[in-house]
């Protein structure tokens, strides 16, 4: 395929490169002459393990080259892969002018082109971003997206270091688009690779390398916090976190990773604040692990906020316990929901097929005794019943079968849904937490 790359930076040269390798004939444009004459000397851009080696050998074989002209490029390739800085401001937000300003480029060479041309975003960019680039690219071509061209987002997971070893050996490779024919000719780009494809929507694409670089922030921030707090108490850190790693069933792991309600039970919250606990008795700073508590009670709220907004006050709880399949009450998020809502002069109806007050016994019953005395007067047994006489039901478990009240939830003012049940989000009265 011929390729055009958009910047000659650390994304585009290893693009360059490796692109080139697999055999293609790859084209860069840059508006530094100086990186551009660098490229067709047979040079690296950038100082990066391996790439200078493939540079040199694909220019000698003449599978790369490159020029400051956009319509060179353009004109005499099928792809454009843009790859230009988005650089931060002081306040975080993204500077896109030079995004911008290289699809208004593209845009004007599509326009002299008749033949069907694929744009590929592989910078860092906004949400929205690719839908904005493809209004661009029509107003400056005259061309219409999905008949005349198209916009795929593709963004790069390149760790500086090993960004070669990175680019042939991803964990997976992300493509957004809305035309079929340009993602099947960006997912070709890949077919020589050992790694999963998987095509999504665009402002998914757009996305996953924000989610996936804060959450890499998080775990440094996090080992560090682990690090200190074993530090005070004389512990390896580094022992301590090895064998944190080897449970690939809950730590490393996908366990966890559904957005949805606040977490509880007897574990997570007295866990989390014994240990953030011990890192105060020795001084020790911990500020994200204080702050995870207060991001939960925070998604109590935002249900909360979901209820309150619909202006009903008869409410259906489905689902108490802190998790399906159990009678534990100890520490659950939809005890919490609840009383704050029957303290703020809401009327709630629960039901729970776990949930049997005669056999509660414990810490159990001593919870709930304290924070819900009159559950008995709130609790049913008749789940059809407890649907049909409230306006608003809220799911708080994952076990709810949808499909065999699905008739009564169409006829309820909303239905929010805490957990996502799929079949649910076909009610024109659903609403869930955060999807």
């Amino acid at each position: 395929m011929r390729i055009s790359i958009f910047g000659l930076g650390y994304v585009g040269c290893v693009s360059l490169g490796c692109l080139a390798k697999n055999g293609h004939q790859v084209i860069g444009v840059d508006v530094n002459p100086f990186k551009v004459d660098q490229i067709n000397k047979g040079q690296a851009t950038i100082l990066e393990m391996g790439i200078d080696t493939i540079i040199k050998e694909e220019y000698e074989k003449g599978n790369i080259s490159a020029t400051v002209c956009a319509k060179k490029a353009v004109l005499n390739s099928e792809l454009s892969i843009i790859c230009v800085g988005t650089p931060s401001s002081h306040h975080g937000h993204l500077d896109l002018s030079y995004i911008y300003k290289t699809a208004e480029e593209i845009g004007d060479c599509i326009n002299l082109k008749n033949s069907f041309h694929t744009v590929v975003i592989r910078s860092t960019v906004l949400p929205g971003t690719n839908q904005k680039i493809g209004k661009i690219i029509e107003q400056r071509s005259n061309k219409k997206r999905g008949e005349d061209f198209s916009v795929v987002s593709n963004p790069e997971f390149l760790r500086e270091g090993s960004a070669v070893s990175d680019y042939y050996h991803p964990a997976i490779t992300v493509i957004g688009g809305d035309n079929d024919l340009a993602i099947e000719k960006v997912a070709s780009l890949y077919s020589c690779l050992d790694a999963p494809i998987e095509v999504t929507d665009i402002e998914v694409a757009e996305v996953i390398k924000y989610v996936n670089n804060s959450f890499h922030a998080l775990k440094i921030a996090f080992s560090n916090e682990v690090g200190n707090v074993c530090k005070a108490l004389s512990i390896d850190s580094h022992k301590v976190m090895d064998l944190f790693c080897k449970d690939n069933k809950l730590n490393i792991s996908c366990a966890y990773f559904k957005p949805g309600f606040a977490y509880g039970g007897s574990c997570l919250p007295k866990d989390l604040k014994g240990f953030a606990t011990i890192a105060h008795d020795h001084y020790v700073s911990t500020p994200i692990l204080a702050c995870i508590e207060a991001s939960n009670e925070h998604q109590k709220r935002v249900a909360y906020d979901l209820i309150t907004k619909t202006g009903k006050k008869n409410i259906c709880f489905i689902g108490l316990s802190f998790k399906e399949g159990t009678d534990d009450l100890r520490y659950s998020p939809s005890v919490d929901l609840a009383e704050t809502l029957i303290g703020k002069g809401y009327r709630l109806t629960i039901y729970d097929e776990n949930v049997h007050l005669s056999k509660l016994i414990g810490a159990n019953k001593s919870f709930i005794n304290e924070r819900l005395p009159h559950l008995s007067k709130l609790i049913s047994d008749d789940l059809e019943m407890t649907i049909k006489s409230n306006d608003v039901v809220v799911i708080n478990h994952r076990d709810f079968d949808a499909d065999a009240y699905y008739h009564l939830l169409e006829k309820k003012h909303t239905v929010i849904d805490l957990m996502r049940i799929n079949k649910m989000e076909t009610l024109p009265n659903y609403e869930g937490i955060c999807w």
